[in-house]
Parts: structure tokens; C-alpha cells; sequence
């Protein structure tokens, strides 16, 4: 029989991780800010670039279109983003940063990037890239391997 020893197990300290980073940041974005961490993730992508439709923030942040619809509504009635619609698909509306949501972004950015900082202090230099590098090549495989791994009983295991 195998034995799977669980903290050992790469997914699983990864989720652990990941959830322990998201866990803290929520609690500051929330605090601070008014911000679930769904929020925020809409107002960075909306401030790196152009408008963007609810889909494609949910194919950009990989969060499920029921996240992204909250997130999008609770933005709107804070007026932070704004509603237009989208001139290629009537069905669907598009997603900008208004010059309240510019601003907010203005003022949280600075705080995130603080606490990413402090966050990896005990890292070199070195070690911050090597480790945005493996988690790159983590979410490479995982898109090579999602579709096979979903033909299996049970899908994968975290």
C-alpha cells in the first residue's frame, strides 16, 4: 500500500501556503481598505490594463464567474468600477477602473507591495526569483497535466 505522508506532499503545502498568504492579506485588505481579496485582484488587473469583460477577469484572476460577478457588483456599488457596454458581444458589459477605483488602487498598491516585502525579507534576491520561476513552471504543468488529471476518478487530489 502507499502512504501519502500530507505534509510532505508538494500540493498540499502549496495550498497551505497559499491559503496562509491570502488568509493575511485579506485580513489588511479588509481592515484597511473595505476589500474582500476577490476585489482586490479585479482593481489590479483593471489598473494594469484596459477594460476588461467579467469573463476575461475570471480566465485572468482564475477565479469562478460567481467570484468575479460579486466582486464586480460590490466594486460598482462603491463606485469604484464602472459598467459599460461591450462593443464586440451587447450581452456582455465591460469593466474600468473609475477615478475613485484609480485612486483606491493608488493607495493600496503601495501597501501590498510593503507587504510582499516583508513577506519575503528572510529571501534573497535569488531565491524571490527562483521561486516566482517555480511557481510559473507549477501553474505550466498543471495546465499540461488539468485535462488528464480530469479523466480520473475523483480528478486530482490538492
Amino acid at each position: 500500500m502507499t502512504v501519502l505522508n500530507l505534509d510532505a506532499f508538494l500540493p498540499y503545502r502549496l495550498s497551505l501556503a497559499s491559503n496562509t498568504v491570502s488568509s493575511a492579506i485579506a485580513t489588511v485588505y479588509q481592515s484597511l481598505f473595505g476589500l474582500r481579496v476577490p476585489e482586490w485582484r479585479l482593481v489590479c488587473v483593471l489598473a494594469e490594463g484596459k477594460g476588461m469583460t467579467q469573463q476575461a477577469l475570471g480566465v485572468r484572476t482564475q477565479m469562478d464567474k460567481v467570484t468575479v460577478s460579486r466582486a464586480a457588483i460590490a466594486l460598482a456599488e462603491r463606485g469604484l468600477v464602472e459598467r459599460v457596454p461591450n462593443p464586440g458581444d451587447q450581452r456582455s458589459r465591460v469593466l474600468n477602473l473609475t477615478d475613485s477605483g484609480r485612486e483606491l488602487y493608488a493607495v493600496v498598491a503601495p501597501k501590498a507591495l510593503e507587504m510582499e516585502r516583508a513577506l519575503f525579507a528572510g529571501f534573497s534576491e535569488a531565491e524571490r526569483t527562483q521561486l516566482r520561476d517555480m511557481l510559473i513552471r507549477v501553474e505550466q504543468a498543471v495546465s499540461a497535466i488539468a485535462p488528464a488529471a480530469m479523466d480520473h476518478p475523483g480528478g486530482p487530489t490538492p
